[in-house]
């Protein structure tokens, strides 16, 4: 973008230099046809100018503004998620699963206490004297509404598939599910993610493809929004803690 914001300005300088040379050179009769077009691209190439400075400040406010209602509802789906997980031992593989565990499922309620009890084995082998064993022994206290849990008095689970960006009802989440293998076991994972063009699809697409090219520590990098991973067990997601916290 400097490049080119140089190049115009150095265009700029030029044509006002060629106004100067039409102004001393050019018979009268000339001049003021020749000084209307070359004043109408000096206008043009200032406009141009302001615009390449102007138009990516825009769009950075804007896919700022939508990154984070983006990200907003990635966390409520890791949320759910995480809470499907602890229930059922797993993850779900869709958003329908999803909002019906939400609607139906409730957490156990534990107390966990230590304890001592009368070790058998053990008061045997030692002739008859006592002798105790640490156990832990852990009640179950009640149960809890996983939507009251979560989301208290909203509804917007039901709508957590949905990407949040104007002029775009159909854009969803795309979610996975499923388990990898570490060590020879079986652990659960699930990603859900939204391609940056998806959030953006309004905009320039030059400035689109620029975004999916950010390698920044405090930018979104690679193409897309995403929390969780499915090849790694990892429930982060890649946005940066400027935008909130990614875990």
């Amino acid at each position: 973008m400097l490049k080119i914001i140089l190049v115009a300005v150095a265009v700029i300088l030029v044509t006002f230099g060629l106004v100067k040379l039409v102004d001393k050179f050019i018979p009268s009769k000339f001049k003021p046809i020749l000084n209307i077009l070359l004043w109408v691209l000096i206008a043009f190439l200032g406009y141009q100018t302001y615009m390449s400075i102007y138009t990516p400040i825009q769009f950075n406010k804007l896919k700022n503004k939508r990154y984070v209602a983006v990200i907003e509802s990635l966390k409520d789906i890791r949320d759910a998620q995480l809470a499907y997980k602890t229930v059922t031992g797993q993850f779900a593989g869709d958003f329908n699963s999803l909002i019906t565990f939400i609607d139906t499922a409730e957490f156990t309620i534990t107390q966990r206490k230590d304890s001592s009890v009368l070790d058998v084995e053990m008061t045997k082998r030692f002739g008859g004297v006592e002798t105790y064993k640490d156990i832990v022994v852990i009640d179950t206290l009640g149960f809890v509404s996983v939507k009251d849990t979560l989301f208290k008095n909203s509804n917007r689970y039901k709508t957590m598939m949905n990407v949040p960006i104007p002029d775009k009802d159909d854009a969803k989440f795309e979610m996975k599910a499923g388990f990898i293998n570490q060590n020879e076991i079986k652990i659960p994972v699930f990603e859900a993610s939204v391609k940056k063009s998806v959030i953006l699809h309004d905009q320039d697409q030059d400035l689109i493809a620029q975004e999916n090219q950010v390698i920044s520590v405090d930018g979104v990098n690679g193409d897309a929004l995403k929390v969780g991973s499915m090849t790694e067990v990892n429930t982060t997601g890649n946005w940066p803690k400027t935008y909130g916290a990614n875990e």
